[in-house]
């Protein structure tokens, strides 16, 4: 699907010719994690690059803009809803929470309730996987977004997801660099390659399961 270039939210956030085929890999690579998801939720789906290309029977994807609306696949159930309102699906009944840079944009209260609302919908076993800059390795790049407002780095994130109930399975320190505009070559053997090695060259965003027990 395609949408009208002159949208102010394509100039502030552009959709990188490169960017789907990159999370192609992505999710081949984080599919090993959850290699049989029924209901999949997605908190900031952005142009759907992951959703999309995700392979679940039902996808939901929650997103404050509703510009995104012309860009994830008509099989997603977009909700122009703020995250929160994940609260709204029954309990126990999603095998999967996606979110990529993501939580840092939360104040810490609703940071803790929306982690909670996450325990509350997936089932047992369900898992919840985020990828988020990692304050100790992009300090000093951090805030470079204004609307970064809460530090996560491969320290904390352990205690906020089990004070929500979670229990964490793995916290990658490093698995992406900061931001896709960075110089690390894009095409998409090449990222197999990188996600697969285990030192990875300016890496600075976190991989972290958890799950529902």
């Amino acid at each position: 699907m395609t949408a009208d270039a002159s949208s102010p939210y394509v100039g502030a956030y552009p959709q990188l010719p490169s960017r789907r085929a990159v999370w192609r890999e992505i999710v081949r690579y984080v599919q090993r994690d959850a290699p049989e998801v029924e209901t999949l939720v997605e908190l900031g789906p952005g142009y759907g690059d992951f959703i999309d290309q995700f392979p679940a029977k039902r996808k939901i994807a929650f997103d404050l803009n509703p510009e995104m609306r012309a860009f994830v696949d008509e099989s997603v159930e977009l909700r122009v809803e703020d995250a929160q309102a994940i609260a709204s699906l029954p309990a126990a009944s999603v095998d999967l929470v996606f979110a990529s840079n993501f939580l840092e944009h939360l104040e810490g209260d609703e940071v803790d309730r929306l982690l909670e609302s996450v325990q509350g919908v997936l089932r047992p076993g369900g898992r919840l996987m985020l990828i988020q800059p990692n304050h100790l390795r992009c300090g000093e790049h951090y805030f470079d977004d204004p609307t970064h407002v809460t530090i996560f780095d491969d320290r904390n994130i352990g205690f906020w997801l089990e004070r929500a109930g979670l229990r964490t399975l793995r916290i990658d320190p490093g698995l992406l660099p900061f931001s896709m505009k960075s110089r690390v070559p894009k095409w998409p053997l090449l990222v197999r390659l990188y996600l697969n090695v285990p030192v990875r060259p300016l890496s600075a965003q976190m991989y972290v399961v958890a799950e529902r027990v």
